[in-house]
């Protein structure tokens, strides 16, 4: 029997902590890793493939990276489960 998805297992506040670290330090390193990429695949500057063939590398580079954290996203943006606050948020 399988148990919880992996980020389920944390508490909601834990998840949302979790996605900001991720955002803050994950994005900037993926953005390294993936212009690192391209540019180890494409040394050359005056030979740089097509803007399209670039964009999909870019895309599906960002794919790849979120894929598995998709979990950890999930439901970051709702209000607190199990929390019930004033309709005017105070």
């Amino acid at each position: 029997m399988r148990g919880k998805p992996m980020f389920e297992r944390f508490s909601y506040k834990a998840r949302k902590r979790l996605a900001i670290i991720v955002l803050l330090v994950g994005m900037p390193l993926y953005v390294v890793v993936a212009v690192s990429l391209v540019n180890w695949l494409f040394p050359d500057p005056l030979d740089k493939p097509p803007v399209l063939v670039e964009l999909v590398i870019y895309i599906g580079l960002g794919v790849l990276w979120i894929w598995p954290l998709k979990g950890l996203f999930r439901g970051v943006g709702q209000p607190e489960p199990g929390r019930e606050d004033d309709a005017d948020g105070g």
